[in-house]
């Protein structure tokens, strides 16, 4: 398991100290995991996977995660789904209420039912199929009181309302233009309940003007950080884990008085995916 590196509490720019939230995540193991098409800009069919050592990346993502005190979930991986590892494109979870994907590209159609005999098969009762094209906590993060959704690529924009209306929070609505982050997860990443980092060449002026509004301290993705999924990162509110690859934007959340913790998603990134993809939130609102 990963040791974890001697580190002191670390404060925001009010003064108040940072603290972690035990927090409960849904994974899947990369069983079966491989580039066998191209949905998105980063997949190359033609490039070799080693299984072997995506498994170990995303053994040492779930292994962190343990060692920081979160409880982990893993469900049982589907041969035929190799993308079924990323678990955040699946769903959406807050307070117990589950809106499952309803995916734009049907190479992944089928985790859908896989995931909803998951959370059936778990207590989750209210469990809800997305009428419109939504890929999850993906598109949809949950900041504070809100739920930032992204639109563009993949999640429609109409599948906002419907997210407002099954979750229960007001949607702000960000448009995505850059195809290399058709995901928001990949552009933005929730630092804690008022604090994000995203990238802003990612989104349109319109976007980048209301996250500078919302969000007049955040920090600024560099494109290099961007390009090796250092915003496809899991916050707890104190220690954030995101690509190794990331410098910058590590030396960067340092300064803001968390906890950076690296590590190495490569093989991962051949299907356009890091941490965060690999990681769904179940918030059950039980504390």
């Amino acid at each position: 398991m990963p040791g974890l590196p001697a580190t002191h509490a670390g404060s925001r720019s009010d003064g108040a100290t940072r603290s972690a939230s035990p927090r409960h995540y849904l994974m899947c193991p990369p069983t079966y995991f491989d580039v066998r098409y191209s949905i998105n800009p980063w997949m190359d069919a033609t490039r070799p996977v080693d299984r072997k050592l995506a498994f170990s990346q995303w053994a040492w993502v779930r292994d962190l995660y343990r060692d920081l005190g979160h409880h982990v979930s893993e469900m049982t991986p589907v041969e035929g789904l190799p993308d079924m590892l990323f678990t955040a494109n699946a769903a959406t979870v807050v307070e117990g209420r589950v809106l499952l994907a309803n995916f734009r590209h049907k190479e992944r159609a089928a985790e859908v039912r896989a995931h909803h005999d998951w959370f059936r098969a778990h207590g989750f009762r209210d469990v809800y199929a997305a009428t419109y094209v939504n890929e999850g906590e993906s598109d949809c993060l949950l900041a504070g009181g809100r739920l930032l959704c992204g639109t563009g690529f993949r999640t429609s924009r109409r599948a906002h309302g419907e997210a407002e209306e099954v979750l229960g929070r007001p949607v702000t609505s960000l448009t995505l233009v850059d195809p290399r982050f058709f995901h928001l997860d990949i552009a933005l990443s929730v630092l804690s309940e008022d604090e994000i980092t995203y990238y802003p060449r990612a989104f349109s002026p319109e976007s980048q003007e209301l996250l500078g509004r919302l969000y007049p301290a955040a920090i600024l993705a560099t494109d290099a950080d961007a390009e090796v999924f250092g915003l496809n990162a899991v916050s707890d509110g104190r220690h954030v884990v995101l690509s190794q690859e990331a410098t910058h934007l590590i030396g960067q959340l340092r300064d803001h008085g968390f906890i950076p913790l690296g590590v190495d998603v490569s093989e991962l990134a051949k299907a356009g995916g890091g941490v965060k993809c690999c990681t769904l939130e179940l918030r059950t609102g039980l504390g």
